[in-house]
């Protein structure tokens, strides 16, 4: 997802959107003392570091900043340091937000089919959320997957429907490229075949640009031939647009250009790719069967040769699922132990790292 969005954070039922609880203002800095004790004074003791609390959801790692969740699709930044955010629960249908050590937050909820690697895949908050409290969906009913808009007391409005949903193959992403222009990946519903079908859009990158409810026109193909579990990331600073998935052969990262997608890494051992993140330079994946964050270089101009992936981060966390990136370099990334993994008391979770110590660290 492109941007951040100041999401605003409070106790709410069903697609509640009121405002967040207002953040304890820091106090004052001290002031330098003009006339320091003599040396033969005893020094006051040092301050102890802060404890965190304690309970069944606290988690000790400090990377750790949301906890107890159910099984996860797509995940956002909550604020600009990267000590809260939003998450899809795929399973359930809801749209939770949480700070570090804090309660969860539902932002929003609606009803879906979470049969197979369908539900609640994905999320996109409107560009003009602090007005209009709207939010976007993409998830899978009985019949199709689709996009929805969620708006405060009132039932999910379809947005785009029809995408196809097979038993296996519904994982998406989208995100805003503009204020009118959302970008929707869709899986290849299981069929190869309807990926490379200009008729379906099943496996494909599409261009939605109505947003109202009702009768719209069929979206924009951007790109085909995706397979399973895609996931997007924009660099909102760059302008690049890249996309991760999987195929019956090789998991894939791929940038998509005007003439098309272009490989820039396969891996033949199939990782089972789920989430991407664009950041400081490099272009990370998290993996669910090999449970790793690996970063390549991210291609400019002066250098386009993209190096071997390096491994940044393996088997501490468990089967990582989706990922996000802020503008500080910071990814956060979620976890799917409850479905794909041995979840712990806190699982699932999400954690943050720091982006930059990837694909040019090699020490």
């Amino acid at each position: 997802m492109t941007g951040l969005v100041a999401v605003t954070i409070a106790v709410s039922g069903c697609a509640d959107f009121s405002a967040q609880d207002q953040q304890k203002a820091a106090g004052p800095f001290s002031s330098n003392n003009p006339n320091p004790p003599p040396p033969t004074q005893t020094p006051p003791p040092s301050p102890q570091p802060q404890q965190p609390p304690t309970g069944p959801c606290i988690d000790p790692d400090p990377s750790v900043i949301a906890t107890c969740l159910e099984s996860t699709g797509g995940i956002a930044p909550g604020d600009e340091s990267g000590q809260s955010a939003v998450i899809a629960e795929r399973t359930t249908g809801k749209i939770i937000a949480q700070q570090k050590y804090g309660p969860h937050r539902e932002l929003g909820s609606v009803p879906v089919d979470a049969s197979g690697d369908g539900g609640l895949i994905d999320f996109a908050f409107s560009p003009t959320y602090s007005q209009d409290r709207l939010i976007y969906a993409f998830i899978t009913t009985p019949s199709d997957n689709r996009i929805v808009r969620l708006a405060p007391g009132d039932v999910a409005k379809p947005i785009l429907v029809g995408i196809p949903k097979g038993a296996t193959g519904n994982m998406g992403s989208m995100y805003f490229r503009s204020p009118n222009e959302l970008v929707v990946a869709t899986g290849n519903a299981g069929s190869p075949a309807s990926a490379s079908n200009p008729s379906s859009l099943a496996g494909k990158i599409l261009l939605v640009t109505s947003l109202s409810s009702g009768a719209n026109p069929p979206p924009k193909i951007l790109a085909s031939g995706f397979g399973s579990s895609v996931a997007l990331c924009p660099n909102p600073a760059t302008g690049a647009l890249y996309a991760a998935d999987q195929t019956a052969t090789e998991d894939r990262l791929q940038a998509i250009e005007d003439s098309g997608p272009k490989v820039l890494w396969t891996w033949t051992d199939k990782p089972k790719i789920a989430g991407c993140a664009a950041a400081a330079g490099s272009i990370y994946v998290s993996t669910t069967r090999t449970q790793r964050i690996e970063a390549v270089n991210e291609p400019t101009r002066e250098r386009p040769t993209i190096t071997a992936p390096v491994v940044v981060l393996e088997r501490r966390y468990g089967a990582l699922g989706r990922m996000a990136a802020l503008p500080n370099g910071l990814i956060q990334f979620a976890t799917v132990n409850k479905e794909n993994g041995r979840p712990v008391p806190t699982d699932d979770r999400v954690a943050v790292i720091q982006g930059g110590a990837g694909a040019d660290n090699r020490t």
